[in-house]
């Protein structure tokens, strides 16, 4: 199997997923409003049933190209969010994707952390050379999460998928691996660096 270490930072954490966390999956991917600004539409409870088996196969996969991982408080298990990474098939390039945090989740406010975790890892352990990300250019609060993430606006891209019946343009932010890692912390040099106490999930 393919699975990441847990990944700890300062106010949440990032860990595989296990059979456990169907119910809070379920509910971030069926919600009306938390998937209003996702690149998809509300799932049914049987498509979200079907995304979480997907998603639960991810490690069983090779090369594995898509790693959606559950985010947690640093001192509880439970499922509170989603973060992912969408590794391409060319090149060494890879899209931060589905950060969603559940109302009331003790780690709100703290969402790019989960990013800048993932990119630790991403940066890291599969040596990927550039990651980006990107938002609907009418969420506006998503900005300065993008820019507490490390990265950079980039570009609009206009009409690039197509939500609730409507079109939607995409704001894009990207880092490649020198530059972000010069503002990294020291959790996040330990996981580039493959030198924290990492035990597999």
């Amino acid at each position: 199997m393919n699975r990441v270490p847990e990944l700890r930072g300062e106010h949440l954490r990032l860990r595989e997923l296990h059979a456990g966390d169907h119910e809070p999956f379920a509910r971030i991917f069926t919600h009306p409003v938390l998937t209003r600004y996702l690149g998809i539409d509300r799932l049914s409870a049987d498509q979200a049933h079907d995304a979480f088996a997907r998603s639960l196969a991810q490690p069983h996969t090779h090369p594995r190209r898509k790693y959606t991982l559950a985010v947690c408080a640093p001192d509880d298990d439970t499922l509170v969010g989603t973060m992912g990474l969408l590794v391409e098939d060319y090149g060494s390039n890879a899209m931060l994707t589905s950060l969603a945090l559940l109302p009331g989740a003790p780690v709100s406010g703290h969402g790019h952390e989960a990013g800048r975790l993932l990119m630790a890892y991403g940066f890291g352990h599969l040596g990927l050379h550039r990651i980006w990300a990107g938002h609907r250019s009418d969420h506006h609060r998503m900005t300065t999460v993008m820019q507490a993430a490390g990265l950079r606006p980039e570009a609009t891209l206009r009409q690039l998928f197509r939500t609730q019946g409507i079109w939607h343009d995409v704001t894009t932010y990207a880092t490649v691996a020198p530059e972000w890692k010069l503002q990294a912390t020291d959790d996040e040099l330990a996981i580039l660096e493959g030198t924290c106490r990492l035990e597999p999930v």
